[in-house]
């Protein structure tokens, strides 16, 4: 039963458990045509399970996930979506284009059509000169791309990128960058998941953050960032001084003390004058000052209290 018009994917209240545990605590988000949503969350956050059950390998025990309206492990579905994995899903000793033949073969294609999906896709990965060499001889940044090309030998209309930059060098992850920008342009859907966050802020229109199996939030970067700290940006103090007096001194002056750091919230930059001016009036010394507008990780870490390789 599948519509067009319907979003490309859709996961209502998804639930599900392993055992005691509930890996995905009644989560709902969806991607809308031509977006890339970028899905970050911890280690044992629930985003893999949730991945899981986008392509079909996990039943959640309530909730439904859609793909252009149909189930997400229906035929219908899996036609409509392209998974490229972590890890790299190639056969070493065939050649690139003999991987994505084999692949195109298993996405049903044949004859000319996989010939013709074969050469585009490699012209997509900037691999074509590499087209009769072995997979197990490519550089890591070329197996990267040729494990993208596979996930879209078919053509699907969304696709979910699992962290396609993991373990290369940044020429390679540029390249990749490139790639991807490439697919945007042409309306291609994006899921993408990283551990990387000026990947998301690059890349992504959106961006779901999920933590203990909930979807805690979610927005453009800016919408995000406003949420969490409104207009306000930090300054961050380093203060000579008795340690319980600079605590005071940070404390009446409405700041906090974090690892022998004060912090203040400030509106605009012209707020640090008085903060300087005041210091010097109380005998405390400033030894290092910096201004640090709140972005992506700051509400990542706002939120979730953890580093996203945590």
């Amino acid at each position: 039963m599948n519509n067009t018009d319907s979003l490309p994917l859709r996961v209502e209240s998804l639930v599900k458990r392993f055992g005691q545990i509930t890996a995905v605590d009644g989560m709902s988000l969806d991607v809308r045509p031509g977006e890339c949503l970028g899905l970050l969350g911890p280690n044992g956050a629930g985003k893999s399970t949730l991945i899981r059950s986008i392509i079909g390998r996990t039943i959640p025990d309530s909730g439904t996930t859609e793909i252009f309206g149909a189930l997400a492990n229906s035929a219908e579905a899996r036609k409509h979506l392209g998974w490229v994995p972590q890890e790299i899903a190639l056969y070493p000793r065939l050649t690139c284009s003999e991987n994505l033949q084999a692949i195109g073969r298993y996405q049903g294609l044949a004859a000319a059509e996989l010939d013709n999906a074969v050469s585009r896709c490699l012209e997509w990965a900037t691999l074509t000169e590499r087209a009769n060499e072995l997979s197990m001889k490519l550089s890591g940044g070329m197996k990267r791309r040729l494990n993208m090309a596979a996930g879209l030998i078919h053509q699907p209309k969304l696709v979910l990128m699992d962290e396609p930059t993991v373990g290369v060098d940044p020429q390679s992850r540029n390249h990749i960058f490139d790639m991807i920008e490439k697919l945007r342009s042409e309306g291609m859907s994006l899921i993408y998941t990283t551990h990387y966050m000026e990947e998301a802020e690059r890349l992504c229109d959106r961006i779901a953050i999920v933590d203990h199996g909930k979807l805690i939030a979610q927005g453009t970067n800016k919408e995000l960032v406003r949420a969490s700290f409104g207009t306000e940006n930090q300054v961050l103090m380093h203060l000579a001084g008795a340690a319980d007096r600079v605590a005071d001194w940070v404390g009446r002056r409405g700041g906090e003390m974090n690892d022998g750091t004060a912090r203040f919230s400030v509106a605009h930059p012209a707020e640090i004058a008085p903060l300087l001016e005041d210091s010097a009036k109380a005998g405390i010394e400033v030894t290092d000052l910096s201004l640090r507008k709140p972005n992506l990780e700051s509400v990542f870490l706002n939120l979730t209290g953890r580093e996203l390789r945590d």
